[in-house]
């Protein structure tokens, strides 16, 4: 109980994270100029004021012609090179102009003039005739517009080439200067200001350390990580345990003019940390225990500052001072400050769905962050190709080397069961995956589109196919309903959870494992064309979706399910009511629809976590029979039947049976127990 009390008291990963998004404000725009604007987000459209090409322009080497002449041999009458616009002469019926790629195409007395480019390789060698004319035999017919890019064919003038809230990568630089743009409206880069306190605290250049000293490694840590984010940086060193050491450098932050203030060390429960009862004073303090681990112990506050002039709040983070701690929230709730700061519309660091390499048990109160190293293979341990994850070994908050080539946080739930290998879990990337060793990176995901200054552009699907696994006597596929989770805006809690249970319980739902999970948005079309798959083309035993059965506009599971369905079966549906109405009235809301399509089972589950669970273990004693039944198995193993006036009176059972026929039409726990 003790520990439930605990946890009750501290805020989740996900609130505090909204909590510090909500406090951000993108910073006032600036203009810079364009060598200087990559990794920027523009502040406002950017139209090109000229079309592109401006002129029409040859694709190829090779001759302008009239299309109307057909082959035959003409005489060249003027050449046409990248540079120069060949101006002075003109192309008639008759006459050709020697062209080079990018050359402008000659005009001529008719509204076309030259309407068509013959490659070289289609044009016989020149011959040059006794009036000094080239004459060339064009040797094929070309359509009228052949090889020929128009005027504005590339770019129309006036059209919007980046829009505001868009990041400014290597390739958009050289787009804004091929319309001119050489100055660009920013948002700036976040001044960050870095503090390490405690008395144990010195130097990292100290030599010979003195009895109760150790170096400081977070402020050279997070001023990298800071730098990784391409922040403006203030360091302000190291800080005594002391509280009017610790205001003057609070001050000296303040008169910079710096937008984050990062602290480690001093947030904890001891009579000497100071930091916390500062900000208070200083500011408002929005949370200060995070239910995670590690790094329970952290503080957000806003600091208003002293100058009228800047008109701004300070973000402050009071980071814990295990450097574990410390680096793993800079990730999860600093960076996204940072890049909503500096006009990310995403600020999330991406995701990806990795299976794990070896059993990682997981903590029963408080969701970890799991140091670890994915790299992509074409194996995954199940036959398939996909992202492996590796642990980097004991996870103590204070030993760094559990950071060491940590490339990823692996998010896993709070079930305090072992997620056995194989198991698929979302990992959050803090570096790029490039680095390190792989078997084949997949075209969609290249260093380039992973690195930590991507962009996530659109909805992304995590997907793994089906593996043919010979130990899988049940095959499980689970399928996550969220336009967040789609998007890159949010971690998918209930995936996990959902594969941790299933894979967790194989033996009792008759040798279950999850085979393919993935991620659509609530549109459904995409639920209906990942059902079908699953259930027709890999046949898996049993499809589980999490989310979109309640009753906003968004939600459309039950509707993409029921069309899809042969069979209706609301006896499950009714097993998870009763289960989530133990936990919450808002159970009788779900939406709900289950059913037999072929030889599978489609369960509609809730998008909540721990519902999730509570309704998967309520319905497991009778799965495994189910899945029996399905294949054709008529032989009867029910528990020996009780009659209804020895098990419960009358009047209850005939309840009962309303409210299931109720549920068969309209359920489902899609509420946020």
């Amino acid at each position: 109980m003790a520990g439930a009390d605990a946890s009750a008291a501290m805020v989740s990963v996900d609130d505090a994270l909204q909590k510090v998004l909500t406090a951000c404000r993108r910073l006032h725009p600036v203009s810079v100029q364009l060598e200087d604007a990559v990794g920027m987000v523009l502040a406002e459209d950017v139209l090109a004021r000229d079309p592109l090409p401006p002129y029409r322009a040859s694709i190829k080497d090779g001759y302008a012609v009239v299309a109307s002449d057909g082959p035959g041999e003409y005489s060249v009458i003027t050449e046409s090179r990248a540079g120069n616009d060949g101006v002075g002469v003109t192309v008639t019926p008759g006459t050709v102009a020697y062209v080079t790629t990018g050359g402008p195409i000659p005009e001529g007395p008719i509204p076309e003039g030259a309407d068509a480019v013959v490659q070289v390789e289609d044009v016989e060698q020149e011959k040059e005739t006794l009036d000094g004319l080239k004459r060339v035999k064009i040797l094929v017919g070309a359509s009228q517009g052949l090889d020929i890019r128009p005027v504005g064919c590339d770019i129309e003038k006036g059209a919007t080439v980046m829009k505001s809230g868009e990041l400014v990568g290597i390739s958009e630089i050289g787009l804004l200067a091929s319309v001119g743009v050489m100055m660009v409206k920013v948002y700036p880069r976040p001044m960050v200001a870095v503090l390490s306190t405690g008395d144990e605290l010195v130097e990292p250049t100290t030599q010979n350390l003195s009895r109760g000293q150790i170096r400081d490694s977070n402020r050279a840590m997070v001023l990298a990580a800071a730098v990784q984010q391409q922040c403006k940086i203030v360091d302000l060193g190291i800080a005594h345990d002391n509280e009017e050491e610790l205001e003057k450098v609070l001050d000296r932050a303040i008169s910079a003019g710096v937008d984050v203030l990062i602290t480690s060390g001093g947030v904890s429960m001891g009579d000497r940390d100071f930091v916390k009862p500062l900000l208070e004073r200083r500011g408002t303090i929005h949370f200060n225990r995070i239910l995670m681990k590690p790094g329970k112990p952290l503080t957000f506050a806003e600091i208003k500052s002293t100058d009228e002039k800047a008109a701004k709040n300070i973000l402050a983070f009071g980071l814990p001072g295990n450097p574990v701690s410390c680096l793993v929230c800079f990730h999860v709730f600093a960076v996204p400050a940072i890049r909503r700061l500096a006009g990310w519309e995403n600020p999330h660091l991406q995701r990806v769905l990795a299976r794990i390499k070896q059993p990682i048990k997981t903590d029963s109160i408080r969701p970890e962050f799991h140091r670890a190293i994915i790299r992509w293979e074409l194996s995954d341990g199940s036959g398939n190709p996909g992202f492996v994850a590796e642990s980097t070994g004991h996870q103590m908050s204070s030993r760094l080397l559990s950071m060491k080539s940590a490339n990823a946080l692996l998010e896993l739930p709070a079930t305090g069961m072992v997620l056995s290998a194989g198991t698929s879990v979302q990992a959050i990337l803090i570096s790029d995956i490039s680095n390190f060793p792989m078997s084949k990176m997949p075209d969609s995901l290249t260093s380039s589109s992973l690195d930590s200054s991507s962009v996530i552009r659109s909805s992304m699907i995590h997907s793994q196919t089906v593996a043919e696994s010979q130990d899988a006597n049940v095959k499980v596929a689970i399928l996550t309903v969220s336009d967040t989770v789609a998007l890159g805006t949010g971690p998918d809690r209930s995936g996990p959870r959902a594969v941790s249970v299933v894979n967790s319980s194989s033996e009792g739902l008759g040798g279950a494992r999850v085979v393919a999970t993935s991620v659509v948005p609530d549109e459904v079309g995409k639920i209906q064309d990942i059902l079908r798959r699953w259930s027709d083309i890999d046949k898996v035993d049993l499809i589980l979706t999490l989310g979109g059965t309640g009753f906003t506009p968004r939600d459309v599971t039950p509707e993409a399910t029921k069309a899809l369905i042969q069979k209706e079966t609301p006896g499950l549906l009714y097993v998870m009511l009763q289960e989530s109405l133990k936990v919450t009235p808002f159970a009788m809301l779900s939406r709900a629809a289950a059913g037999i399509r072929g030889s599978t089972l489609i369960i509609n589950m809730p998008g909540n976590p721990n519902a999730v669970a509570e309704c998967l273990q309520a319905l497991m004693p009778a799965l495994k029979h189910a899945f029996r039944q399905i294949k054709g198995d008529k032989r009867e193993k029910h528990p020996r039947h009780v009659p209804h006036s020895a098990a419960a009176p009358a009047d209850v059972w005939e309840q009962s049976y309303k409210l299931a026929s109720t549920v068969s039409q309209s359920s489902n726990c899609s509420c946020s127990h």
